[in-house]
């Protein structure tokens, strides 16, 4: 597995090593001691989710104590991927990455706890499989609102499709910060 930093502390692009003859492809798509070496992270939780085109899920996090670090892959389709930074003090608070991720480019982001996550699904039935190093805790979940302007987030569509809870999520100024 091919593991790239980003210019986020913590936060990783994870590349695996593909193996393909007239039959298909083989990779391995976790490894716990790999995952100890770069981050030293258990995942606890698998979620699997099936979003069409222009579907938005975030910009969601767990406060402490039941914070998750994620692990994030698309099996089939592909997602605009977007972390907002939250830690207090780090170099990046309030800046956000982007990255595509898809069924061709195969490519996983790894996001420590610490940062806000969301998704958009670029193509009709796009399933996204992340592993999370925390139980979901419904007296934790919080969420910032997709478009904020203080966050800069481009995108690429006016009107995604959003559940009442991410359109009516908090502003980046006015949330109360819990790491």
């Amino acid at each position: 597995m091919k593991i790239e930093q980003t210019n986020f502390s913590g936060l990783l692009v994870l590349t695996p090593q593909i193996f393909t003859d007239e039959r298909g492809y083989f990779m391995e798509t976790y490894n716990q001691k790999e995952i100890d070496k770069i981050c030293g992270t258990n995942f606890v939780q698998d979620n699997e989710s099936l979003s069409n085109k222009g579907i938005l899920r975030g910009l969601h996090f767990q406060r402490p104590p039941f914070a998750q670090a994620k692990l994030i892959r698309v099996i089939v389709g592909s997602i605009l991927d977007i972390a907002v930074d939250l830690r207090k003090g780090s170099a990046t608070y309030g800046k956000h990455f982007s990255f595509i991720i898809s069924d061709k480019n195969k490519n996983q982001l790894f996001i420590p706890i610490g940062f806000a996550h969301g998704f958009l699904s670029l193509e009709n039935n796009t399933i996204i499989n992340y592993k999370c190093s925390e139980y979901y805790n419904k007296d934790s979940e919080d969420s910032l609102i997709w478009n904020d302007k203080d966050l800069s987030i481009e995108w690429g569509l006016n009107n995604p499709i959003l559940t009442d809870k991410d359109e009516n999520a908090n502003n980046f100024i006015n949330f109360e910060n819990p790491f």
